[in-house]
């Protein structure tokens, strides 16, 4: 399907010639210089690096029908391409959770150094970031997105989500509010999150309970995605003894095949479990005040993929 741009010069609408060389080269050009970016904003908005993938395929399809003589930003129109099929495919997502065997959780990536040092951007692709996402509803996640991470201007993402932009600032104000209630209080730097790993590494190997238990909050929340392919806990496990007591239980059964080492994950340190030398689990943290609130491990081998490479994430 070839498009041009919306309204009267960026509608999307079909053409009716193709494009030159030189159009095919500056839409391959625009297509490449903005590749991260707009990954980045699939991502975001689907928590699946597989969907996100698939969203850029469908964005090239249409952007490659552009005609570029009327596209005044090639940035805003690939970004808002980006939008709509992510929000097409985020529904579909919805339905595919709906049968999901356990808990869903967000495919980790192996991300590469510089999402670190930018600290927003890490925060927004944190495990436990993406989750409060989760919450939100379809076009609530995309304006959240956009207007936070990406500081995009309410017009362009009221044609990015074909709303108004006084429905856009609504929005904007009620994901705000939502996403703040459930965050994590503060932004956790790079080297509490280290710390706060390399205690909870060193109790699970040396199977210190004590040490296990005062790493984790009181109230710790662990949750298992094996997507029913690989045991993990179907439910929620909720509190700092029995979260402990289960992860003990459960890693001491393969210590000797069993190893944990670091990993840059989502922008944020994680800890990555190999058995007999393959990937078999990433965990991801949620710390708020220097504890460990959330424990986030990613078994089902589908959704790590994306940890034998590092991925580039821009804003």
């Amino acid at each position: 399907m070839r498009v041009t741009p919306t309204r009267t010069d960026e509608r999307e609408k079909p053409v009716t010639s193709e494009p030159s060389g030189r159009e095919r080269d500056g839409a391959t050009e625009a297509f490449v210089t903005h590749r991260n970016l707009l990954f980045t904003v699939a991502y975001e908005m689907l928590g699946s690096a597989a969907d996100a993938e698939d969203v850029l395929q469908e964005t090239w399809l249409r952007w490659a029908g552009v005609d570029l003589a009327e596209v005044r930003d090639r940035r805003a129109y690939l970004v808002r391409i980006t939008t709509r099929q992510a929000l097409n495919r985020l529904r579909t997502l919805g339905r595919r959770k709906e049968s999901y065997v356990g808990s869903w959780l967000p495919e980790p990536l192996l991300t590469t150094p510089d999402v670190a040092e930018d600290v927003e951007l890490a925060d927004s692709v944190s495990m436990a970031m993406m989750l409060v996402l989760e919450t939100l509803t379809p076009t609530e996640r995309a304006v959240f997105v956009l207007r936070e991470v990406f500081d995009l201007g309410y017009d362009e993402i009221a044609e990015a989500v074909e709303k108004s932009p006084v429905a856009v600032r609504q929005i904007a104000h009620r994901a705000r509010a939502h996403v703040a209630a459930r965050r994590p209080r503060g932004v956790v730097s790079a080297a509490e999150s280290r710390q706060a790993l390399e205690a909870f590494r060193r109790a699970v190997e040396t199977g210190d309970l004590q040490g296990l238990l005062d790493i984790l909050s009181p109230d710790v929340v662990l949750l298992g995605d094996g997507g029913g392919v690989k045991q993990a806990v179907l439910r929620p496990v909720t509190g700092r003894d029995k979260v402990a007591r289960l992860v003990l239980g459960g890693l001491l059964k393969h210590a000797a095949s069993l190893s944990l080492g670091p990993a840059q994950v989502n922008g944020y340190p994680a800890l990555v479990v190999h058995l007999d030398g393959a990937l078999d689990t990433v965990v991801a943290v949620r710390l708020d005040e220097g504890r460990i609130t959330g424990l986030y491990a990613v078994r089902n081998p589908e959704k790590l993929s994306h940890m034998r490479r590092e991925t580039a994430l821009r804003r």
